[in-house]
């Protein structure tokens, strides 16, 4: 789908700024967080629509926050051609050595099975170490 197709299909008003942060998120191999995101908009970047967006763009449904560390974020667009799975649905690995951050879709993270009235409204699984690209240049006191 196309970054306009898919404002379209979740009935949010199509802007320059939130397609073009959609079409980042697209091209992107892995989550990116505002820096990236802001390097490559370029000038149609701009902070206060960008956090506008952002908060328009996951209530929505269209993409997800993660939150890596005390001080970084980035930011992924959910699965919106296979099923629109809107809900955060897999893991993620924050790699302390090279800070990148990558989906891990094969590690599913379920529904908590809670107690009666509480309701699951989201929830995010990111398991921090170190990845397979930096894993062997780790020396002790790296970490």
């Amino acid at each position: 789908m196309t970054a306009s197709e898919i404002l379209d299909h979740h009935k949010v008003k199509k802007t320059t700024p939130r397609i073009a942060l959609i079409q980042v998120l697209q091209e992107s191999s892995g989550p990116q967080s505002e820096n990236e995101i802001r390097d490559v908009m370029g000038e149609l970047y701009d902070r206060a629509t960008f956090y506008r967006s952002v908060q328009t763009l996951t209530y929505a449904g269209i993409i997800h926050r993660i939150v890596a560390d005390n001080v970084m974020v980035k930011y992924a667009l959910n699965n919106c051609e296979k099923g629109h799975h809107h809900q955060v649905d897999h893991a993620h690995f924050y790699c302390r050595k090279c800070h990148n951050l990558f989906c891990l879709k094969s590690i599913k993270v379920q529904s908590l099975n809670l107690p009666d009235g509480f309701v699951d409204e989201e929830h995010d699984l990111v398991i921090r170490g170190i990845c397979n690209q930096c894993g062997d240049s780790v020396t002790v006191g790296d970490v």
